[in-house]
């Protein structure tokens, strides 16, 4: 019980302002003794269960509601659950799709059936607004349809509502309008880049071979050149999301940069074995001008073990077993989740609903990795040959 209290303490105190030396002084005592050891497996029952109540408590929450009783998308809490929410199911062999899995898809069905009819998600950024949710709302259906194995034409509605959006010409043609709150990550300045990558994996994942439809060919074209020529631009956190949305169009990257990429990356990771937020970004500083703690993180070491897995780089690999490693360590024993903290602001003592955003996120790339190593450790194992005796 002293180990379970201490450790929720130092997690409530890193997330203030203040007392940063208690915080310290706690993370000293608790050396050796934060959780389980690198190596100890994770908890699928756990992972869930967070991400189910995040996910029913967004379902929920006020300033998510939009009209029709619709709610809108979050890249930091609805997206990321979506996509990981699957691989939890099928790991745990449930027959059907938890509540709030099944209610936002549900929701995203409808804003697809009613597009012209639903309002923007943001009244003032109305063109972002339908820019964002048109790829996201393409992401959500293509990839629930890959698990299927057949393209529904409400998802080739979703990808046409999709491909209408992008930007045609001018310096961001092949892109398409973003929401902009000065938040990263998902939300910055730079953020039109991550969702063009998102619009490349949903075409990508979208079942039946629809990135060779022809009718998308000069749109698709355009999109590659658009990713190709702002590539030099970006943070690594954006070029390590163009790497996972490679995995399905591989031509979106070159193999000289693809293995330059694979080098930084490992750079980044840290004597622990993780990744921190802050070596993904390029010189963000949070709303107050102080720096990101250089610190690993879940989200970071999640979506970088998650991603480098998309892209062929076996669990086995040492930089991978070194991150699931920590992934491993650091689920929460009290709720099954992993920490990240924001990299805009530093959370008050008391939580509020945006304090559990990069959490969400963390914990459901943690998810990906972990499951993606899984599926890869058990096909291993199915197709290895015997020996003879």
């Amino acid at each position: 019980m002293r180990q379970l209290n201490l450790h929720h303490a130092l997690c409530s105190l890193r997330r203030c302002r203040a007392a940063p030396q208690i915080a310290a002084a706690l993370a000293g005592l608790l050396t050796g003794c934060s959780g389980p050891a690198a190596g100890i497996d994770w908890s699928p029952p756990a992972a869930a269960h967070y991400l189910d109540g995040r996910a029913r408590a967004w379902l929920g929450w006020r300033q998510a509601s939009r009209d029709h009783g619709t709610v809108c998308l979050s890249c930091h809490t609805t997206l990321p659950y979506t996509l990981a929410r699957g691989q939890l199911r099928e790991l745990l062999a449930e027959s059907s799709l938890p509540e709030p899995e099944r209610k936002l898809l549900e929701i995203v069905k409808q804003r697809v059936g009613l597009w012209s009819q639903v309002l923007p998600w943001y009244g003032d950024q109305k063109l972002a607004s339908r820019g964002t949710e048109a790829v996201i709302n393409a992401l959500v259906l293509a990839a629930d349809d890959a698990t299927r194995g057949g393209l529904s034409p409400l998802t080739r509605t979703a990808l046409e509502h999709m491909w209408a959006l992008q930007l045609g010409e001018g310096p961001d043609a092949g892109s398409w309008p973003w929401i902009q709150f000065n938040n990263e990550p998902w939300e910055a300045p730079d953020s039109a880049y991550y969702g063009a990558t998102l619009a490349a994996l949903a075409t990508g994942l979208a079942p039946e071979s629809y990135h060779q439809d022809p009718a998308i060919q000069a749109r698709l074209a355009l999109l590659r050149e658009y990713l190709r020529r702002e590539y030099p631009h970006q943070s690594l956190l954006n070029r390590i999301e163009l790497l996972w949305a490679a995995q399905s169009l591989p031509e979106l990257i070159e193999p000289a940069a693809r293995a330059t990429l694979a080098k930084e990356i490992s750079a980044r990771q840290r004597m622990d074995g993780g990744w921190s937020t802050a070596s993904l970004l390029s010189g963000w500083k949070m709303h107050d001008g102080l720096p990101l703690p250089e610190v690993s993180d879940g989200l970071a070491t999640g979506l970088v073990t998650f991603v480098l897995q998309t892209a062929g780089i076996p669990a086995t690999d040492p930089r991978i077993r070194a991150g699931l490693a920590w992934l491993e360590g650091h689920q929460s024993s009290w709720n099954g989740r992993w920490l990240a903290d924001s990299p805009n602001r530093r959370n008050g003592l008391l939580p509020r609903e945006g304090d559990h955003f990069m959490d969400d996120a963390a914990t459901a790339f943690a998810v990906l990795a972990l499951t993606r190593a899984q599926a890869g450790t058990a096909a291993a194992r199915r197709n290895a040959v015997p020996t003879a005796p």
